[in-house]
C-alpha cells in the first residue's frame, strides 16, 4: 500500500566516505553531476578520487553565523589539517544533529578553546558569475576529538593518499588505452573511473607538495609536531637538499638506524589491531625518502631482531 512511491529511495547507495585532505580537495575543479533526481554529484579530485562524501578532520578555526537572502541562517566556518583549510556550511535544511553540533563547538570556540574536530560531509562545488571554482563541505555528522583519534585519521587519510598518488603516477602511460588497460597496470578499481576523468581534465598535480603534506601528517600523528599551528609548516624530504652533499646515502633517506626508527614508528601509527601491511609500509616509508629495498631489509632486520612478528602473512606488528 503506497508501496510504489518509496521505490526511488530503495535504489539509492550511500557513497562511501573518502579520507582526503584540504589540499587535494580544495584544488579539485571537476564535477560530475547525475543526471536523474536520485543520482549522486562527485567532486574529483587530481588524483582521481571520485567524492560524493568524505570524511575530515582538523582544528577549527571560525564558525560565523549569516543570515541568507531568504532570512534563514547559515553557519560557515573552517577546519585546518596540516596541508591547508577545509570550509563548509551547515543551513536550515541540512541534519538538526550536526547544525546543534556546530553551534555547541561555536560556543566553545567563541570562549577561547582550542579542539580537534571530525565531521562526514557531502562534497560541494559551485561557480561563480565570473568563472572561478570552489568547493566546500556540508556536514552531515560533527564530532570533537582527542589527539589520538586525530592521530588515527592523519595516519589512514595519509595512507590514502599515497594510494592515490602511486595510482595517479602508475596511470599516466595507460589512462588513454581505457579502463581494461589501467586495472591490468594495477590500478585499484575504485580509482579507475575518477583518474579516467581526472587525468584529460587536469594539467597535472603537485605530487611532491602532496607528498610533504604527506610527510607533515605523518610528524604530527607520530608526535614530533605539533598539531595545533596556523600554517601548515615546509619541511625537508628524506635526501633532498638537506643532504645533497652525502652522495648515495642521502638518497636512500638516511642510514639503517633512521630506517628502524621509522619503520616502528610507523607501524605504531597506523595499526589499528590488525597489523600493517607490507605495501602500506613500504608506500610510508617511501613517501619518507627510504628506497623500497632498504624498507624491505628494514623489516627483514626487525623480524630477525624480534622486534616485530608477523601474525599473518605480510601484515606486520611491533611486539609489545
Amino acid at each position: 500500500m503506497g508501496g510504489g512511491l518509496m521505490e526511488p529511495s530503495r535504489n539509492i547507495r550511500r557513497q562511501p566516505a573518502w579520507h582526503v585532505f584540504a589540499s587535494e580537495f580544495g584544488e579539485a575543479t571537476l564535477n560530475e553531476k547525475g543526471s536523474g533526481e536520485y543520482d549522486p554529484s562527485f567532486v574529483i579530485t587530481r588524483l582521481g578520487a571520485k567524492v560524493n562524501r568524505c570524511l575530515v578532520a582538523g582544528l577549527l578555526e571560525r564558525v560565523e553565523a549569516r543570515e541568507t537572502s531568504s532570512g534563514q541562517t547559515m553557519y560557515q566556518g573552517q577546519l585546518r589539517d596540516p596541508s591547508g583549510l577545509m570550509y563548509f556550511s551547515v543551513g536550515d535544511y541540512d541534519p538538526e544533529s550536526a547544525r546543534e553540533s556546530i553551534l555547541g563547538l561555536s560556543r566553545a570556540l567563541e570562549e577561547g578553546e582550542t579542539m580537534h574536530v571530525m565531521m562526514v560531509a557531502k562534497a560541494r562545488w559551485y561557480q561563480t558569475d565570473e568563472g572561478a571554482i570552489y568547493t566546500s563541505l556540508r556536514p552531515e555528522e560533527v564530532v570533537r576529538i582527542d589527539p589520538s583519534r586525530y592521530s588515527a585519521w592523519l595516519a589512514r587519510t595519509a595512507n590514502a593518499t599515497l594510494a592515490r598518488l602511486d595510482a595517479y603516477e602508475r596511470s599516466q602511460s595507460v589512462v588513454s588505452e581505457g579502463p581494461a588497460a589501467m586495472k591490468e597496470a594495477g590500478i585499484p578499481e575504485h580509482l579507475i573511473p575518477g583518474l579516467s576523468l581526472a587525468l584529460p581534465h587536469y594539467d597535472g598535480a603537485s605530487v611532491e607538495q602532496y607528498r610533504l603534506h604527506v610527510l607533515q601528517a605523518l610528524d604530527i600523528a607520530e608526535g614530533r609536531m605539533d598539531a595545533v599551528r596556523s600554517e601548515p609548516t615546509k619541511l625537508p624530504v628524506h635526501g633532498s637538499e638537506e643532504g645533497e652533499g652525502d652522495g648515495e646515502g642521502a638518497a636512500s633517506g638516511g642510514g639503517s638506524d633512521d630506517a628502524s626508527d621509522t619503520m616502528k614508528q610507523l607501524i605504531a601509527t597506523l595499526d589499528q589491531g590488525q597489523g600493517v601491511d607490507y605495501e602500506t609500509l613500504i608506500r610510508n616509508m617511501g613517501a619518507r625518502g627510504f628506497d623500497a629495498g632498504l624498507a624491505d631489509t628494514t623489516l627483514d632486520a626487525l623480524f630477525d631482531e624480534g622486534s616485530i612478528l608477523e601474525p599473518n602473512f605480510g601484515w606486520y606488528r611491533l611486539v609489545e
